[in-house]
């Protein structure tokens, strides 16, 4: 669903849909890369406007998606699109939930801070995952073995988008072996402590860290860079909730999120928000149409 079509289902629903019964707090579940970029301010702005408290938890792309699919949650937060089957159908688990896009992300190399890198290729980071390159000394650094960090699951946010945009394939078997973990917040906390350490993450979340961000290809991944498209490992960043399911509360707090003051709250922690990636949106549909995923 489009931003336009949410915003005017908003207004219908507003009259539509008593409010009397509206809950005066909401659960968020959701991946690591919006909640420590953007949601923890978004949830203080709205609880000061309308008195609703929005309960941040976490859990990952994959949660903020079928949580929400499941009613398990009001609302959730995702960095990747619901998976799409063999056969065109969406899975089983992700099948009910709505997603809609709120501002725009990069997937970025980062390392720890005193790492004497500063930048790869995309030939590079391809040969890192496939186990060609192991030593940062083949990067311009140390002789140190990399120390490599991933997630523990294919399906999560950033490691499903970046088989797909990287590699082609959402399926891709990565066959470097690496040091894995179940979120994005311990996996950096490692990095941070690890001085070879090597990762992928967000940029909306390395901003706020205490780590290096590596340029690729000679282009650093800044807000504008990724706004204009010129930083190539650009990626929607998306609220869900439940199709099936009608929350007032749910659907002001989205109206909300997609409003000249909900947007100016994710370009003001640094994230693209939707006005200034607009250039992105007919470069993210063919990517997509790429991928036979629109």
């Amino acid at each position: 669903m489009t931003s336009k079509k949410f915003l005017i289902l908003v207004t219908l629903s507003i009259f539509m849909f008593p409010q009397s019964g509206a809950s005066k707090e909401l659960k968020w579940v959701g991946c690591d890369i919006s909640k420590f970029a953007f949601m923890e301010e978004m949830a203080k702005a709205y609880e000061r406007k309308s008195g609703v408290k929005v309960e941040l938890l976490g859990g990952g792309a994959l949660k903020g998606i079928r949580s929400a699919s499941a009613g398990t949650t009001d609302v959730g937060g995702t960095c990747r699109h619901r998976l799409v089957m063999m056969d065109g159908s969406i899975h089983e688990e992700e099948k009910d939930a709505e997603l809609i896009q709120v501002a725009w992300d990069a997937i970025v190399p980062i390392a720890n801070k005193d790492n004497p890198v500063d930048n790869i290729s995309l030939v590079d980071l391809r040969k890192i995952y496939d186990g060609k390159i192991t030593s940062w000394k083949e990067l311009g650094g140390n002789d140190r073995t990399i120390v490599f960090l991933t997630h523990l699951d294919k399906y999560a946010g950033t490691e499903y988008m970046l088989r797909l945009i990287v590699f082609g394939d959402p399926e891709y078997e990565f066959r470097a072996r690496s040091l894995t973990f179940k979120s994005q917040r311990p996996l950096l906390e490692k990095l941070e402590e690890t001085p070879a350490a090597f990762a992928v993450t967000g940029v909306s979340y390395a901003i706020k860290e205490n780590l290096k961000i590596l340029s690729l290809d000679g282009t650093s991944p800044t807000k504008e860079h990724i706004a204009s498209g010129k930083y190539p490992l650009f990626r929607p960043l998306y609220i869900t909730f439940n199709k099936n399911k009608t929350n007032i509360e749910v659907t002001r707090f989205i109206d909300f999120i997609l409003s000249p003051e909900g947007q100016a709250i994710i370009s003001g922690q640094g994230t693209v928000n939707l006005s200034e990636g607009k250039a992105l949106v007919p470069l993210w549909n063919e990517k997509m149409t790429k991928f036979g995923l629109k």
